[in-house]
């Protein structure tokens, strides 16, 4: 066996949740890597939801997924992730298979602008709603800058205090790097 590295791992447990015809959410789209991934998996008969706060990031998103044509698959909000319970239709609520969330900063963009734990913490409380039994929250967490120290701090302070008897959560890491390496937190639902 091979460890795998954060982002492949990533992609290794969202297939194990997403699959044709699923209800997905990208929590932080970025530059849309997880969006058009999310987009593949879910196929012709699946959707996905897109969030991002800055337009430079849903643009970014919307290139990546008209050039795959796969456009229509996504529905993407200029709005925090603290929305996603409100602006998915309720009748999806209880259906999302799997919701993804890249912390940090946008890769390329403004790196004062960056989620931030509070609202994190209730966009995963919001996701934790909205997924099915058996449905996963999977958070990839960068606690190498200033506010990712903060953020990382209280989101996994707060998914240790989760019911262990409706919730599974795994915290995926290599723990020998010098500098702060991006992290795992995946929840199961049960």
């Amino acid at each position: 066996m091979k460890l795998e590295r954060i982002l492949p791992f990533s992609k290794s447990l969202l297939k194990q949740f997403v699959s044709d015809g699923s209800i997905a959410v990208d929590a932080t789209c970025g530059n849309g890597h997880d969006t058009l991934f999310l987009a593949q998996l879910v196929g012709e008969n699946g959707k996905v939801y897109g969030f991002d706060i800055q337009q430079e990031a849903l643009k970014q998103t919307a290139i990546h997924l008209r050039q795959a044509k796969m456009q229509q698959r996504v529905t993407l909000f200029h709005a925090c992730h603290t929305e996603m319970q409100r602006l998915i239709p309720k009748t999806l609520h209880q259906q999302i298979s799997s919701v993804v969330f890249n912390l940090g900063y946008l890769p390329g963009g403004n790196h004062q602008i960056t989620t931030c734990a509070d609202s994190t913490i209730s966009a995963v409380q919001q996701a934790l709603n909205l997924i099915q039994i058996g449905g996963l929250v999977l958070l990839i967490v960068y606690p190498g800058h200033e506010a990712g120290k903060v953020e990382s701090h209280a989101v996994f302070s707060w998914v240790k205090q989760l019911p262990g008897d409706l919730y599974d959560v795994l915290h995926y890491a290599f723990l020998n790097k010098k500098k702060a390496p991006p992290y795992i937190l995946a929840i199961e639902k049960k």
